[in-house]
């Protein structure tokens, strides 16, 4: 078999970060599980955030992170590419740069080697884009090929952003469109058009670089990328660790339509059930479309970042997006929490 013979995501059972554990189950997996303190340790997993941070001196700290999951793309050298992409977001999320990175790899014994190369190569060149390095890493045999990264970056101690740091007042902003999840469950069936699997790989390959580059010149409280527990998931999650109230405003964000009109015909991943029931029980969905609502806790795959600006910086950030991201959006608003659902959509 040759390498541009393979066809990844036949050897997956589920693709990209559609294969994460629920926010729900990954909740109770962790309960219990004693936390050693350190007054250095800025950021740890007993949080609902993107990476770790650990305080290095006054000036720098360490932001660490890990992720990988199985193709969402028959490519070898574009799956590499997104699944680099999609590492390197949550240290950008953070508010990081990144600079170290190792890729994790499991791949068949039957994978052509040429594809093993085309994968990595993928990965490498996300990686020197970022302005980052691979220095190794670790690889296993598998049945279903999987990759991704641990990566290593830096921030300044008193410059993090996690996603708990929202304030009432703050205006929330997204920087890619949403419904990534649904165009790839389409694709797996061939019911997805070449404009859209276009569009899908695009957003999937283009790193939050650019929009953390933006947002650290500005006051933001806090920030996530929207990936495997989708809009909703990232949103509950923000609210309740920031204990606000988040409104949504629906007619705002930017649904992809053929994917609206894929989820009204049922093409949904298995991650927009678990997402749902993850966070369902905080929303208040007001009459807003099934359809629609369902694009919102679609997983997305390398998704965009989600940031939340104080209200005096939110016209200028948002001007300086619309420049640089593929697309910026004005989606909603953060209050303090006076009980009842902390998500609203308007």
């Amino acid at each position: 078999m040759e390498a541009k013979d393979i066809k990844l995501t036949k050897l997956a059972k589920c693709a990209g970060c559609g294969a994460k554990v629920g926010a729900g189950v990954l909740a109770k997996l962790l309960e219990g599980i004693r936390v050693h303190h350190d007054p250095n340790l800025l950021v740890g997993f007993d949080k609902s955030d993107d990476a770790s941070v650990y305080k290095i001196s006054d000036e720098l700290a360490l932001v660490q992170t890990v992720d990988f999951f199985p193709p969402i793309a028959d490519d070898p050298y574009l799956f590499g590419q997104i699944a680099a992409t999609n590492a390197l977001s949550d240290v950008y999320a953070m508010g990081g740069e990144p600079k170290l990175c190792l890729n994790i790899m499991a791949i068949p014994e039957s994978m052509p080697m040429e594809a093993v190369h085309a994968l990595l190569r993928g990965g490498y060149d996300k990686v020197y884009e970022a302005g980052a390095l691979i220095t190794g890493g670790h690889s296993i045999h598998d049945d279903e090929p999987k990759y991704g990264l641990a990566v290593t970056g830096f921030v300044h101690p008193d410059k993090i952003l996690t996603n708990s740091g929202a304030k009432p007042g703050d205006v929330l902003l997204l920087t890619k469109p949403i419904g990534i999840g649904v165009l790839s469950t389409a694709k797996k069936v061939d019911m997805l058009s070449e404009e859209n699997e276009a569009l899908m790989y695009r957003m999937m390959t283009t790193l939050n670089k650019a929009a953390r580059d933006a947002m650290v010149k500005y006051d933001v409280h806090a920030c996530t990328d929207v990936t495997g527990f989708g809009l909703l998931g990232h949103a509950y999650e923000m609210a309740t660790g920031s204990d606000t109230t988040i409104t949504l405003h629906v007619d705002a964000i930017d649904l992809i339509p053929e994917a609206l009109e894929l989820a009204r015909m049922g093409f949904l991943p298995a991650g927009m059930y678990r997402n749902r029931t993850f966070a369902e029980m905080g929303v208040d969905a007001g009459d807003v479309e099934l359809a629609k609502q369902d694009l919102l806790y679609d997983p997305q795959t390398a998704g965009g970042l989600m940031i939340a600006v104080a209200e005096q910086d939110a016209d200028a950030l948002y001007a300086e997006l619309q420049k640089t991201v593929p697309s910026a959006q004005r989606i909603g608003t953060v209050a303090s929490y006076e009980g009842g659902k902390r998500i609203i959509l308007r």
